[in-house]
């Protein structure tokens, strides 16, 4: 499977600056078996029950490992390990290694109220 890209390159020289933020908009850098593009849908799948979803993003995931430089079935044994309320919190921290600052993805984080505090609160 290739998976397209939107790579955000910085040029040192002022003259090339502008063609270089779009030389790498639809290149496919790497490809990974088939094999591990179907682990990782299947584990998406399964969690978020939607093929779509799923898909998505097992290629980020995939994509954010090759650009790390790591194994993506050490990351798939990393996410399989985890319980299933803190993989949310680690997908996230994991796919912001590889952003830029300006599109960092954010954590719903819902704390448990205490229902003394709860009852005092007016609608």
């Amino acid at each position: 499977m290739s998976i397209l890209t939107n790579n955000l390159v910085n040029s040192t020289s002022s003259q090339d600056s502008t063609t270089s933020w779009f030389n790498n908009f639809y290149v496919s850098p790497f490809t990974v078996s088939i094999g591990q593009n179907d682990a990782f849908i299947s584990f998406f799948e399964k969690i978020t029950s939607n093929k779509e979803t799923a898909a998505a993003l097992a290629g980020c995931v995939l994509y954010t490992a090759k650009a790390q430089g790591l194994d993506p079935m050490e990351v798939m044994t990393q996410f399989s390990s985890l319980p299933p309320g803190q993989l949310n919190a680690y997908l996230v921290l994991y796919l912001n290694t590889n952003r830029i600052s300006t599109s960092f993805l954010g954590i719903s984080n819902q704390p448990k109220i205490n229902k003394y505090t709860q009852r005092c609160i007016l609608p």
